[in-house]
């Protein structure tokens, strides 16, 4: 059982950047894919971005040019850093870790923009 740990939400102003961070409780290397996710109130949870384990990247359209995802493996850690943010990025930001059996989630943390 793999346990994700999210960190790094707040509140911030529109413009301003946040870091997140999730911290894997077993060596993020034997996870295919690492991914950020975010639910918004009233709306479905929707894709952010993801890393695989060779470092390739994915980004939903909406985030491209402002979110960077990375991931430290000697630390078992995946961060996401926002940068340019919006009142519509306004959102539970979750960690998904995808291995070829499981999926793995975190229990999310808050990130709120004001205009």
């Amino acid at each position: 059982q793999v346990q994700l740990v999210e960190s790094g939400g707040g509140l911030v102003q529109a413009g301003g950047s946040l870091r997140l961070s999730c911290a894997a409780s077993t060596t993020i290397f034997s996870i295919n894919v690492m991914g950020w996710y975010r639910q918004a109130p009233g709306k479905k949870r929707e894709f952010v971005a993801s890393i695989t384990s060779d470092g390739t990247t994915n980004y939903a359209d909406s985030v491209k040019g402002r979110f960077t995802i990375s991931r430290d493996n000697a630390k078992n850690t995946v961060y996401l850093q926002m940068n340019s943010l919006t009142p519509e990025d306004t959102a539970v930001y979750f960690c998904r870790g995808s291995t070829i059996l499981y999926d793995y989630w975190g229990q999310g943390t808050q990130v709120t923009v004001s205009s």
